[in-house]
């Protein structure tokens, strides 16, 4: 199968409440993820991915659109697709009285797993709750309880997992977990895997391919490289042996005198090429203690592309 996840010309419209108009969250958006992928769904606060989410999800009825999740049309086949899928949500929602092992249980019971196809003690371990298993749900920490919630994703033995803002507030440890079990669903079981994050650089280092949306609609979709050589800004910082008084700087090159006492020189690649620019900077007397250069990051694609909205909700962890 090509594409693990179709979607074409969603549109959710949310009534108004009589104090405020109908609002349109979703508008006509395409988007295809192929299958074994590790894809990245992006874009600022009120974008659009949660709705996206929820509606594949079966949790969310759409306004206008078609859904394939696995081949399966939620029209067509609303409890295959179901099947096919399996959510990480952002919320914590657990039954405080349940332990994981029984939540587990109950999940797979939900989903029609027979008793003989359950992997509960598997999956347990996988995520790293094996000591937990028999403990009060209330007992755990907040990472052990994200960890549950990866959990009770897998019960169903999904195709597809989607992960939404799955290292929110969690610390560097369970964050390392979470994707080394991640690229191990995806690379020994080909699990399709789907992303959002604030974390842009996350994205970057997890995801095969991206794509960008805002204003419920599709901004760009790309492989990932292919987003990041989309800027042809560039960065040379020189440590010079000492601080340089003014200089006459050529055209189209900016200069940043950072608090470290490096020189950080902004250049357009297509306009001036490295060697252009160390010319100048042997012109002007300066000598190179050391050099080194910055290349755009998907924060900063994120950020060009979706302008000002953006900016808005934007969290880094650098």
């Amino acid at each position: 199968m090509t594409n693990a996840i179709e979607i074409e010309g969603l549109r959710k419209v949310y009534a108004g409440d009589g104090k405020s108009p109908p609002k349109e969250a979703l508008k006509g958006l395409d988007l295809t993820i192929p299958t074994g992928s590790i894809f990245g769904l992006l874009g600022p606060n009120g974008a659009g991915k949660s709705t996206t989410i929820n509606i594949m999800a079966g949790l969310v009825r759409k306004t206008a659109g078609k859904v394939r999740i696995w081949g399966f049309d939620q029209d067509v086949n609303p409890r295959q697709s179901r099947a096919a899928i399996g959510v990480m949500p952002q919320e914590l929602n657990l039954d405080p009285f349940f332990s994981p092992a029984d939540a587990l249980e109950v999940q797979a019971g939900l989903y029609g797993v027979p008793k003989s196809q359950r992997r509960t003690s598997e999956i347990l371990e996988l995520v790293g709750l094996s000591e937990q298993a028999n403990a009060y749900a209330r007992t755990l920490s907040g990472g052990m309880r994200r960890r549950l919630l990866l959990a009770k994703a897998l019960v169903h033995h999904p195709q597809v997992l989607v992960l939404d803002e799955p290292t929110a507030g969690v610390d560097i440890e369970l964050r390392q977990m979470l994707w080394r079990n991640v690229r191990r669903l995806n690379q020994e079981r080909g699990t399709t895997i789907i992303l959002t994050t604030h974390y842009l650089e996350e994205a970057q280092e997890m995801c095969d391919e991206i794509a960008i949306v805002a204003n419920g609609e599709l901004v760009i979709r790309d492989k990932t490289v292919n987003l990041l050589s989309r800027l042809d800004a560039k960065t040379m910082v020189i440590t010079p042996e000492t601080p340089p008084g003014d200089l006459d700087l050529p055209a189209g090159v900016d200069l940043e005198r950072r608090a470290d006492g490096s020189l950080a020189f902004s250049y357009a690649r297509a306009k001036t090429s490295a060697e252009q620019l160390l010319s100048f900077i042997r012109e002007a007397g300066i000598s190179i203690r050391d050099v080194r250069t910055e290349e755009a990051d998907l924060e900063d694609v994120f950020v060009s592309l979706t302008h000002s909205e953006g900016s808005q909700g934007l969290a880094s962890a650098k």
